[in-house]
């Protein structure tokens, strides 16, 4: 079976809220005056206020939008419009060939590709050159965390009171040295660091155990030639000197140990967009129906531009993926992926509270800098416990729901009251919810910030 495009798959593709609603205003075949399809696209002519009508079209393949309004915002809320009226009234969509202006979209994003492939089949590289900017970046890395070691060791001599009162500056200068030295992770951790004395209660906790994970990496990484190549790798992904894909998947087609390759039908539990900076960040989060194994897609864009659409909760498809290597790794490249297919029950999760978190535990024994944890939790059900969304199982255990996630009263009435599948994001202390299973429908929560 092929996809089967639902109004909650649609909207979970929309970068914002405010274009869900615009969107949904535009699923109106009325407001089109031209609607059709094919195996492979879609399209559309939608009367705007200009004398020419605007013309949408979407590759299903992907999907990849298209479209002749001023918006730079994708998929803009003519390409939802016309989404939602193919998900929600495909009567009043013509199945047909088409238009010359599809066509040679279709053909040019063809030909796009191919021309990526043969480029990256011809790509040279000078291992001279390389080792040369390996051995630099190296250099300026190993100034840098020299740097941040004073700056913890000033930190923890000076006491924690003492940093509640230095401003933002304080905590962006440290950052910008490690952006200096091309340890652009490092940076983030220490920028993220600024809010927590004003969090609130047990911030000093907080505070002290990222500093301590800080620590561990700059003792780790002094010492790395020592360590095993799996904790090198780790090491280099904390601090933000990570393999490229094509280098990654060029370590898999020659069976390099260090590129973990898997073969699955991959489900796909959750989706979310973050931004950092001029940066649109996509999570994509996988569960192999055969394996068990959790993988983590990431994908990249600058704020003006597309998101590739990697996959939709919901669907599932068999293929092919590389892992990074690393302490308990989750991210992975694709390599090979099939026709998407839809799926309404996910093959495994975590029967109770406490087996999620014991296994969490283990993640963390292996890995101590692991963010984000995927967590399917298969019989919980939502409810306030004063002014916070919280989960229980059936055992009585529960986890509260991060303070981000808006939609409480959405999931409250979606589960009724009873029992429900919530798949999410663990940060160690609270959960963000990216989808949510209910009598045989797997549904998206359309999670962007």
């Amino acid at each position: 079976m092929s996809v089967t495009w639902t109004t909650e798959k649609v909207l979970a593709l929309s970068p914002d809220a405010s274009s869900s609603k615009s969107g949904q205003q535009l699923a109106n075949a009325s407001k089109w005056g031209l609607l059709g399809h094919n195996a492979i696209a879609l399209w559309g002519e939608c009367q705007g206020s200009g004398k020419s009508p605007y013309r949408t079209q979407i590759d299903l393949t992907e999907p990849a939008f298209r479209c002749s309004c001023p918006s730079r915002k994708f998929p803009c809320k003519h390409g939802l419009g016309l989404f939602l009226i193919f998900a929600g009234q495909p009567d009043a969509v013509t199945e047909g060939n088409p238009p010359d202006w599809v066509q040679e979209w279709l053909e040019k994003r063809s030909q796009t590709t191919q021309k990526k492939q043969e480029a990256k089949a011809e790509k040279n590289v000078d291992p001279a050159a390389q080792a040369k900017r390996i051995a630099q970046r190296e250099a300026k890395v190993t100034a840098g965390l020299a740097e941040l070691e004073l700056f913890l060791q000033d930190v923890v001599r000076q006491g924690l009171a003492t940093v509640q009162t230095q401003p933002y500056s304080y905590w962006d200068r440290a950052a910008a040295r490690l952006v200096d030295a091309q340890a652009p992770v490092l940076a983030k951790r220490i920028r993220a660091m600024a809010g927590i004395p004003h969090s609130g209660h047990g911030w000093a906790d907080r505070l002290l155990t990222q500093l301590g994970k800080l620590h561990l990496l700059v003792q780790g990484y002094q010492r790395k030639d020592a360590l095993p190549e799996a904790v090198q790798a780790e090491l280099r992904s904390q601090i933000g000197w990570t393999l490229k894909q094509d280098e990654l998947l060029s370590l898999a087609q020659q069976s390099d140990a260090a590129a973990e390759v898997c073969e699955d039908c991959w489900q796909v539990l959750g989706r979310r967009v973050t931004e950092e900076e001029d940066l649109q960040v996509q999570r994509v989060w996988l569960q192999g129906k055969a394996s068990g194994r959790s993988a983590l897609l990431l994908n990249f864009a600058h704020r003006s531009q597309s998101l590739e659409s990697l996959a939709v909760p919901g669907t599932q498809w068999k293929g092919t993926l590389v892992f990074y290597p690393g302490l308990y790794p989750l991210r992975a490249a694709l390599k090979h992926r099939e026709e998407s297919t839809a799926w309404t029950e996910p093959t495994a999760g975590y029967a109770t509270i406490e087996d999620a978190i014991a296994q969490y535990g283990m993640a963390m024994a292996q890995n101590p800098w692991l963010e984000n944890f995927p967590m399917l939790l298969m019989a919980v059900v939502p409810y306030w416990e004063g002014e916070t969304c919280c989960l229980t199982d059936e055992a009585g255990a529960r986890v509260s729901l991060d303070t981000e996630f808006k939609q409480e009263w959405t999931l409250m009435a979606l589960s009724g009251g009873h029992p429900v599948q919530i798949f999410g994001e663990w940060n160690g202390s609270t959960l963000m919810p990216l989808s949510l299973g209910v009598q045989g429908r797997w549904i998206p929560m359309e999670m962007s910030s």
